[in-house]
């Protein structure tokens, strides 16, 4: 019973959108009416207020740490063994890709993915953010950058040795990510997907 409930915990804070927070916040019109449709922060970034993207970026990331960081202070004390938090950080995440307060249509999730990673060891989000930096800067492709990352991200884990359950629970959000970004791998096969600076608006 107390896995299911911190399960829940945690799919109810990754549920929780940032992009259409900061929007109505701010004023703006809802992230899933313009540009790709999705509510992340690259989105966001589409209606030209770099600060309300900045802000969801920070808070979807934000949410990604903060389940994990809760379920670590939690489970011990609720006796939950060690499949706890690593469980905790996938319901998580899952809550941003499928947000029960948006009709389970979320995002695709990689600022979450980075804070769960965060929460689960500093140096492995530090190298994981590394590989999607020097991606990103060489190629100018965020998308690829993101792809490129979810796919190190198990490696590193083992590198850094987090123990199975995280390698398993790590594997899954890279999965979910690649999945999440499959019209994004269309358009790089075809030399169709927007570079980063780049006017041109993806689909």
């Amino acid at each position: 019973m107390q896995l299911a409930l911190l399960l829940i915990a945690a799919y109810l804070i990754g549920s929780i959108s940032f992009a259409v927070v900061v929007s109505r916040v701010f004023g703006m019109a809802d992230p899933r009416t313009y540009g790709s449709g999705n509510p992340g922060a690259t989105n966001v970034l589409r209606s030209g207020n770099k600060l309300a993207a900045a802000l969801t970026l920070a808070g979807d990331a934000f949410k990604g740490w903060l389940a994990v960081v809760l379920a670590a202070a939690i489970a011990p004390a609720a006796g939950l063994d060690a499949l706890a938090v690593p469980a905790a950080a996938l319901a998580a995440f899952l809550g941003h890709l499928f947000p029960i307060f948006l009709r389970f249509k979320g995002g695709k999730g990689v600022a979450t993915a980075a804070g769960v990673l965060l929460g689960a060891s500093g140096w492995l989000g530090l190298a994981v953010f590394g590989v999607w930096l020097g991606v990103a800067f060489t190629l100018r492709y965020s998308s690829l950058a993101a792809l490129c990352a979810a796919l190190a991200s198990p490696a590193l884990a083992l590198v850094f040795g987090l123990d199975n359950n995280w390698i398993i629970s790590i594997s899954f959000m890279s999965a979910l990510l690649l999945w999440r970004h499959k019209d994004n791998i269309k358009r790089l096969v075809a030399g169709q997907e927007s570079r980063i600076g780049s006017k041109k608006k993806e689909a």
